[in-house]
């Protein structure tokens, strides 16, 4: 499976209990779909995932799953930082049908060598029958994935598709294109504000933080990139630049729940320890809102 173009790590919203809005969701879904989102993450970092329950993780990805009814590809997230886990979690989320890859992160906390990080990707990779995208995201796992290491896991993992590389150094980007080009293996940014240097190097595409709450206008962004329409990618980036960084200012998801609830898409809710932005940040971002004219759902 080739995972290009812009999809969407889902935010999870929540009711004022903190259980999950499933309305919300499926409303959410609707609309990316809508949108022109090419692919949807379910799980990801930006679901406060880390909160969610196992039952209520599985939850979420049959819902994506249903209501996405096959329109776009479902990716589902599911990390661990003990191998075993990691690799229960992917058996189950490969298990829901309709379920098109499975995302897996560094393992956080015990910082693994690159000799670890490798055969807990393999053994990931080889507990599913589904095609598997490795996340290398180091500024909240501690360790970072190296472009010789995901070489090693694209010649022996035959089902690993996707690299989505947070791992924000542009030089690195460019050595894992160099790396995989030989293979089947695509790269997709994972930062926002250096996903059109990202593709200029050669990765095909982007998940998205941003596309949370601008779903059509990343899409045109990284399709325009893709087709080498510069001119038009960089006018979407010029834009809408203060907000890709904007959703960074405190910890995401906070800002971008912060400005979908202003939108009327969620409630204001987060689990802890996540919690709403400060005063001082959640007032910017009202003032960005403002100048982006960011519209709000129907009611």
């Amino acid at each position: 499976m080739e995972l290009r173009g812009c999809g969407t790590a889902l935010v999870t919203p929540f009711r004022p209990d903190t259980t999950i809005d499933i309305e919300a969701l499926a409303a959410l879904v609707e609309w990316q779909i809508a949108s022109g989102i090419q692919f949807l993450v379910a799980c990801g970092t930006t679901a406060e995932t880390p909160t969610l329950t196992d039952r209520e993780a599985l939850d979420v990805i049959r819902l994506v799953v249903r209501v996405g009814a096959g329109r776009v590809p479902v990716v589902a997230g599911c990390t661990h930082n003990a191998t075993r886990e990691a690799v229960e979690r992917a058996k189950a989320a490969a298990a829901i049908r309709g379920v098109n890859a499975i995302l897996t992160a560094n393992p956080y906390y015990n910082k693994p060598t690159q000799e670890g990080q490798y055969q807990h990707f393999r053994a990931i990779a080889e507990s599913v029958p589904r095609p598997v995208v490795i996340y290398n995201i180091p500024g909240r796992t501690a360790c970072n994935l190296e472009p010789a290491t995901v070489a090693r896991l694209a010649h022996d993992c035959p089902n690993l598709c996707a690299v989505k590389e947070s791992s924000g150094n542009l030089q690195q980007i460019t050595e894992l294109v160099h790396a995989l080009h030989e293979t089947k293996v695509q790269v997709l940014a994972g930062d926002d504000n250096i996903a059109l240097p990202a593709i200029a190097v050669g990765a095909a595409g982007l998940v998205s933080v941003a596309s949370n709450v601008i779903p059509a206008e990343m899409q045109q962004m990284i399709a325009a990139a893709l087709k080498n329409d510069w001119t038009a990618a960089r006018a979407l980036l010029r834009r809408y630049y203060p907000l890709l960084l904007a959703n960074f200012w405190e910890t995401s998801p906070g800002p971008v729940k912060h400005i979908l609830a202003r939108m009327r898409r969620v409630t204001p809710v987060w689990r802890l320890p996540m919690v709403p932005p400060s005063a001082a940040v959640a007032a910017r971002l009202d003032a960005l809102i403002a100048s982006l004219d960011l519209v709000a759902a129907p009611q």
